[in-house]
């Protein structure tokens, strides 16, 4: 405890803390049943304060909670999600674990090297986030996918956040931002449905927080590693 506590500053505990209070919460009076959702949530929001301190255990939590989510979304039928969280977000998680591993800043492996892309990568990136969009709306359509806009959005949204979190660069929390508005959309489409689905929004309500604290960290990195 004293280790956690010299390690995280206290803003950053209080939010970790009030997270994870609002979490089961929202699942004593709303759900009660479905455990493996709050066990994923309870890690997702772990995986955010370690991924805002630029630590790669954040990473590997994250593999966790993609492979967790994958499951919870096959049950609604959100194929989008299942195929977006299992078979880019994980493996994508696990490779930004391996790039965050080799780039410590000066020999810190709890703390990653803050990176950024020049103009012609981003024109890349946005060429490859169409093309990824395009080729899962139609794979999405072919499941009848619930909900399809929004969880062809939550595919674009998605993309553009793990190739920004391989490539370290402090607007990968913006776009997981974005992703949560996304999500917190597509499950108070499913709490209309089952009113148990309320605790998975109250969960990204709080990842969006925790993702837009995760930038303001960021920025803050970038600034003390560049002096």
């Amino acid at each position: 405890m004293k280790i956690i506590s010299k390690y995280f500053s206290k803003a950053e505990l209080l939010l970790w803390s009030l997270s994870v209070s609002f979490i089961i919460t929202s699942f004593c009076i709303f759900d009660r049943e479905s455990y493996p959702t709050l066990i994923a949530s309870l890690i997702g929001v772990t995986s955010l304060i370690f991924n805002a301190k630029g630590n790669p255990f954040g990473q590997a939590l994250m593999v966790v909670f993609s492979l967790l989510y994958g499951i919870i979304s096959y049950r609604f039928s959100y194929y989008g999600e299942m195929f977006t969280y299992l078979g880019m977000t994980m493996p994508m998680a696990v490779f930004a674990l391996i790039a965050w591993l080799k780039n410590p800043y000066k020999g810190n492996k709890a703390e990653v090297k803050v990176n950024s892309i020049g103009k012609t990568e981003q024109i890349l990136m946005l060429f490859l986030t169409i093309v990824v969009t395009v080729v899962f709306y139609f794979i999405l359509k072919h499941f009848d996918t619930a909900n399809i806009i929004p969880s062809t959005i939550s595919v674009t949204t998605s993309f553009m956040a793990v190739y920004l979190t391989f490539r370290r660069c402090p607007t990968f929390a913006l776009a997981y931002a974005a992703n949560d508005i996304v999500l917190i959309v597509l499950w108070i489409l499913a709490s209309r449905m089952d009113m148990r689905n309320i605790s998975v929004v109250v969960c990204f309500i709080v990842f969006l927080l925790n993702d837009v604290y995760g930038y303001i960290s960021w920025q803050r990195m970038k600034k003390r590693q560049s002096i």
